[in-house]
C-alpha cells in the first residue's frame, strides 16, 4: 500500500524538519511512503520515506526563471515528482507541457506520482470516463515507475470525498488501461481512508491537508493498514 502525502505551500525547512523526523522513527521499512514538500523545504537527509517534488521544469537547468531543474533535484537526492495535479493544471500546464514532464522524468527514471481528475461539472454530465481517458492517454501507461493518482477536482480541499462507489467505477476502469499503481487522492482522512484503501482496485492514498501534521498522517497509515 502507497502513502503519498501533498504538503502543498505549507512548512519550512525547518518545520519540514521537524515533520521529517518525527515520522521517520515512526514508520517501518515496508512502508511506500512519498511526502512532497514545498521545494524550499527540501532536506538532504536519507529518510525511510521517499522525498519528492510537487513541481520541476523538465530541464538541466537554464534561462527558466522561477523554475527548478534536474540539477536542483540532484542535489537533494530526489527521484519523485508528482506531475498533473489539479492545482498545476489551473496555473496553464497543458497537456502537451505536462507530456514534456512526464517524458523528461521518465528518462530520468523516476517515481511518477501522475494526477488526473474532473470537474463536478463533467462528473454530472456523465462524461467522467471519457475525460480520464484523455487525461491518461497522453502518456506511457507501461512505464514501470508509474502511480496514477486520481484526484476529482470537486474533491481537493472541500473536506468531501468522491462517493465510494465512484471510485470504484473509476479505479476499476483505470485499471483496464494500466497495471500502473493507482491511488485515490480528494479530501482523504482519518474517517475515510480505511474503506477507500479497501477498495479492490487501490493501492493507496495521495493526501493533502490531513497529512499536514506527522502524527496525524502517521495514525492515517495505521487505520488503513488495521
Amino acid at each position: 500500500m502507497i502513502f503519498a502525502a501533498n504538503l502543498k505551500c505549507n512548512h519550512t525547512r525547518s518545520s519540514f524538519e521537524l515533520y521529517a523526523q518525527e515520522l521517520n522513527q515512526k514508520l517501518n521499512q515496508e512502508d511506500e511512503v512519498f511526502i512532497f514538500p514545498p521545494n524550499v523545504a527540501f532536506l538532504k537527509n536519507n529518510f525511510i520515506f521517499q522525498q519528492g517534488a510537487q513541481n520541476f521544469y523538465p530541464c538541466e537547468n537554464g534561462a527558466y526563471t522561477g523554475e527548478i531543474g534536474r540539477i536542483h533535484l540532484e542535489e537533494f537526492n530526489i527521484k519523485s515528482v508528482l506531475i498533473g495535479h489539479s492545482e498545476r493544471r489551473s496555473l496553464n500546464e497543458d497537456e502537451s507541457f505536462l507530456k514534456a514532464k512526464f517524458d523528461f522524468a521518465k528518462t530520468l527514471d523516476f517515481n511518477i506520482i501522475y494526477c488526473i481528475g474532473e470537474s463536478l461539472e463533467t462528473k454530472n454530465s456523465k462524461q467522467s470516463l471519457d475525460f480520464l481517458k484523455k487525461q491518461i492517454g497522453n502518456i506511457d501507461l507501461t512505464y514501470e515507475k508509474l502511480i496514477i493518482a486520481y484526484e476529482p477536482i470537486y474533491s481537493i480541499g472541500t473536506r468531501v470525498s468522491a462517493d465510494l462507489d465512484d471510485i470504484n467505477t473509476v479505479l476499476d476502469f483505470l485499471r483496464q488501461s494500466t497495471q500502473a499503481k493507482l491511488l485515490y487522492g480528494g479530501s482523504v482522512n482519518q474517517n475515510n481512508i480505511k474503506a477507500i484503501c479497501a477498495l479492490k482496485n487501490c493501492d493507496g492514498v495521495l493526501v493533502g491537508s490531513a497529512a499536514l501534521k506527522a502524527d496525524e498522517f502517521f495514525n492515517m497509515i495505521q487505520i488503513a493498514k488495521g
